[in-house]
């Protein structure tokens, strides 16, 4: 096989002193690298030996990003700072952001704690049905659906209210970090039906004063008391006191309406006359008298001074008449010595013939009245006797003497207390009858009629006595609260007093002005009372019920009037504001005060006082006790020396139901209570 010759071409030769010469490497480059290497490893070394360690601890449930502001070097949660001041930033997801300045010093290791605030959890609430208020921590949030309110992180109270339910309570654990939590409640009825039927049918369905349809019919009743009435043209009202208790439906059955009774009409001549039926107390005249139908009553009408009147009186069914009795007046002789003679006397506001005569009256109580130009009218009151001349012997007093023996109209205390002065044998109902009808709708067993006479002159505090004034007496007294409500400020009333301790303090009060002690007291305790004293007392149960109801000729049934419930704000009683500190409020009435209101924050009563019959009830001078319904009259009463209970009248806050805002409900009691207050009396002479 032949082979290829290889051909080896000749290269370019170039002498040695013909070629280029390779620039040198300058020394001086090498040195300045050298030099700057150690210039940064001195500058780290000087800032290693400077520096100190910082050790950042961050308080959050989630990954925050911590910044330091200058020359730090970060070594997890530590850093290396030199002694001075730095800026911190530090952000997580959910929390606020936090700013801060930390100072680094000498130490060698130093460490901070930074807590992050979450922000708030959002919570949605729904409820069935819906429209429910929201209530967090005591405060109104809304109504639901509520969607994304903002709460703070940790525990909260809940509470969920709507008109027609059961509240309902919860207690919340609320994220925070904007987490979105959700709660669906159901709500509980707070009604129960109550199913009623009435022989006849058709009867009217009064549901506490309100038509709420006719029988047969099934009624919708919210928990709590109700007082119902059946009403039917022809036939007596039947009523009864129901006690619901949610969802626990009642049924009544079938009531049989009685056939209405008969009404008979009654006045007398005189007026003022005390009526029995079938031996029982019904008041005095003029009166309406309520007959069970076809059936004899023995009627009797008598007053002091005139012969008793007694018959038999019969009605039929829905009967109704009218009759007059005129009594015969028992007389007795009155003789009558005045100076000057030149007097006019009048009897019973008729002029007598003569100043100086002996004259036949009535033997029953008389106003007398002696006046003269230039002298002071003198008032007395006479009542003759059968057998047994009277004689009224009368001096008349010039005007300027006369001016310094009358008796103040208004009074002030040592306290500052205002008392006002009542005459109650100078009104046209100084004789009255105390207790209700049993016909009037509330009406409790313990409210008698009983016929009373006032005569005394008396003062009577405008207002109920207050924290302020009642400290004086004991400092430390303390009215209380009730669901985060004071009653405790200076001028509202001073409650959680005993009966004791309002006695004590007028006694207290007496010895401040220097007056006779009206009650006896022994190691603190009331043993008795001195009817005939002038100091401080409470004032006794008919001067408290004169002062309540007597307006004119007339008694009130409640504070405003006799109709139910008010149409206007005119006291202090629970109303939808305080219902869920009362359990209870009067329909469609708000007063503005969750629980007692400063003394004198409404309008008085017809005599000037303020609160009688409102804000809170009050203790009397009288032993709790049943009245007799004999028919005598009591003149000035104060009842026993002792006992276990004492009487409370008036309504308070915490009431609204109509029994209990009538002027003639009697309560009683001896501890203190927290609607229970009191307001001081004494006697003019």
């Amino acid at each position: 096989m032949a082979t290829e010759p290889i051909t080896i071409s000749p290269s370019d030769f170039i002498p040695l002193s013909q070629a280029t010469p390779k620039a040198p490497v300058p020394r001086k480059t090498g040195r300045m690298v050298l030099i700057f290497c150690l210039g940064v490893f001195v500058l780290v070394m000087l800032f290693l030996l400077s520096a100190r360690s910082l050790m950042i601890e961050v308080k959050a449930q989630t990954s925050a990003q911590v910044s330091v502001s200058g020359l730090a070097l970060p070594f997890g949660k530590r850093y290396l700072l030199r002694p001075g001041d730095y800026a911190v930033h530090v952000t997580a997801e959910g929390y606020y952001p936090l700013a801060t300045t930390v100072t680094v010093d000498h130490r060698d290791s130093q460490s901070i704690e930074l807590q992050l605030q979450a922000l708030p959890g959002l919570l949605s609430v729904a409820s069935e049905p819906a429209g429910a208020t929201v209530i967090v921590d005591g405060e109104v949030a809304g109504k639901t659906p509520l969607n994304d309110l903002p709460l703070t992180e940790g525990e909260h109270q809940l509470r969920i209210e709507e008109s027609r339910h059961l509240p309902a309570e919860q207690t919340l654990q609320i994220t925070g970090r904007n987490v979105r939590q959700q709660l669906q409640l159901q709500l509980a009825p707070a009604w129960a039906d109550v199913t009623m039927k009435s022989l006849p049918s058709g009867a009217t369905i009064l549901l506490d004063g309100e038509v709420a349809g006719q029988t047969p019919a099934t009624v919708e009743i919210l928990q709590g008391e109700h007082q119902l009435l059946l009403q039917l043209q022809g036939y007596a009202d039947w009523q009864k006191t129901l006690q619901i208790n949610a969802s626990e439906n009642l049924d009544l059955g079938e009531v049989t309406l009685q056939p209405a009774a008969g009404e008979l009409t009654l006045s007398s001549v005189p007026s003022s006359a005390n009526v029995t039926l079938d031996g029982e107390f019904q008041g005095q005249t003029p009166l309406t008298l309520i007959l069970i139908p076809d059936r004899a009553h023995r009627l009797a009408v008598f007053k002091p001074g005139y012969k008793r009147y007694d018959r038999s009186v019969q009605l039929p069914a829905a009967g109704s008449d009218t009759q007059t009795v005129t009594l015969q007046a028992e007389l007795g002789e009155v003789r009558f010595s005045i100076s000057p003679a030149n007097a006019t006397v009048r009897i019973n506001g008729q002029r007598s013939r003569n100043s100086n005569q002996t004259v036949s009256l009535p033997a029953v109580e008389h106003a007398v009245e002696i006046s003269l130009d230039g002298y002071a009218t003198v008032r007395r009151s006479v009542t003759p006797r059968p057998g047994l001349m009277q004689l009224v012997d009368v001096r008349l007093q010039t005007q300027q003497a006369a001016k310094l023996a009358r008796i103040k109209p208004e009074i002030t205390t040592a306290l500052g207390q205002t008392l006002l002065l009542f005459k109650p044998g100078e009104s046209a109902m100084a004789d009255f009858t105390m207790g209700a009808s049993r016909r009037q709708p509330g009406r409790r067993a313990n409210e008698v009629l009983h016929p009373v006479a006032l005569r005394r002159m008396f003062y009577l505090q405008t207002t109920e006595v207050t924290n302020a004034q009642f400290r004086q007496f004991q400092p430390g007294h303390k009215s209380g609260q009730i669901e985060g409500n004071s009653l405790n400020q200076q001028h509202q009333p001073a409650v959680q007093v005993s009966w004791q301790q309002a006695a004590s303090f007028c006694n207290w009060l007496s010895a401040k002005e220097g007056l006779p002690a009206f009650y006896q007291e022994k190691n603190g305790i009331v043993t008795g009372y001195n009817a005939r004293s002038t100091g401080y007392r409470l004032p006794s149960e008919a001067e408290w019920a004169w002062a309540a109801r007597a307006s004119g000729q007339t008694l009130l049934q409640f504070p405003w009037g006799d109709t139910f419930p008010p149409t206007q704000v005119v006291g202090n009683y629970a109303d939808a504001g305080s219902a869920y500190v009362t359990g209870s409020s009067l329909t469609g009435y708000t007063d503005g005060y969750v629980v007692s209101a400063p003394v004198a924050s409404f309008k008085p009563n017809q005599h000037g006082l303020y609160d009688l019959g409102s804000n809170t009830s009050e203790w009397v001078h009288d032993v709790y006790g049943i009245p007799s319904a004999n028919g005598a009259t009591q003149r000035d009463p104060l009842g026993k020396q002792t006992g276990d209970n004492y009487v409370i009248r008036g309504a308070s806050w915490d009431q609204s139901k109509l029994r209990e805002l009538r002027l003639s409900y009697r309560d009683y009691g001896q501890a203190g209570r927290d609607d229970v207050g009191f307001r001081v009396a004494r006697y003019a002479e």
